[in-house]
Formats: structure tokens, C-alpha cells, sequence
């Protein structure tokens, strides 16, 4: 039987995959969930990946382009974060970007868990 682990955010390793972002991250051997701070401003370019994605937005005003941003099927949405958290799903291979209308707190659920995601720096 594998060992349950107990993790605090404030003790997990911060790193800054791009410009005005934090990310903290716990791998798990199905799934990876990331704790992320998007300073107002910050854009992640649009990008797609094989992972499933839940965007769990926790505080803060962030748009979601979901889509290829060249193309006819491209929109917009707006998520607000609430104490609850407002949740995103993003399936495999949907192209998308953000732009942090103000400081967000997110928590990004990932399956398969991976070392990079689309944020990361080549």
C-alpha cells in the first residue's frame, strides 16, 4: 500500500516558468495539482497539451481563450474566483491562453501529471 503524504503549500518549492507567475507543485503518480499566483497583466500564449486540465479559480478576474486564436471556433469567457473556487475544464488538446485581469490564485489540477506544462520556458 503506497504511503498518504501530507503537504503545506508554504513548504513546496516556488518556481517562475514565465514572467509574473509563481507556481508551487505536487506530483502525484495519476494526477499533479499546482498552486498559481498570475500577477495583474500576465498573459499566457495561447498553447495546447495532452494533460486533462481543471483550472480551479480561487481569487481574483482572469479571460480564458479557448481555441485557436486564428480561427472561427475562438471565444472568450471571463472567470470571476469565489472562495469555493470556479471551476474550468479544459479536455485534452483544446488550445488555450489567459490574461490575469487581476491577481488570481489558481489551483491547476493535471492528468497526466507531467515536469512541464504549456507555461513552461523552452
Amino acid at each position: 500500500m503506497p504511503d498518504a503524504a501530507l503537504y503545506n503549500w508554504s513548504d513546496r518549492p516556488t518556481d517562475h516558468p514565465m514572467p509574473k507567475i509563481e507556481r508551487r507543485r505536487i506530483i502525484g503518480s495519476q494526477a499533479m495539482i499546482s498552486h498559481v499566483v498570475l500577477e495583474q497583466g500576465c498573459e499566457v500564449p495561447s498553447h495546447a497539451h495532452q494533460n486533462e486540465q481543471f483550472a480551479i479559480v480561487l481569487s481574483g478576474r482572469a479571460r480564458f481563450t479557448l481555441g485557436d486564436p486564428d480561427g472561427n471556433d475562438c471565444r472568450q469567457i471571463e472567470v470571476v474566483g469565489s472562495p469555493e473556487g470556479t471551476v474550468l475544464h479544459l479536455p485534452t488538446n483544446v488550445p488555450h491562453g489567459c490574461l490575469a485581469l487581476e491577481r488570481c490564485v489558481i489551483l491547476d489540477i493535471f492528468a497526466p501529471p507531467s515536469q512541464t506544462t504549456g507555461i513552461d520556458r523552452d
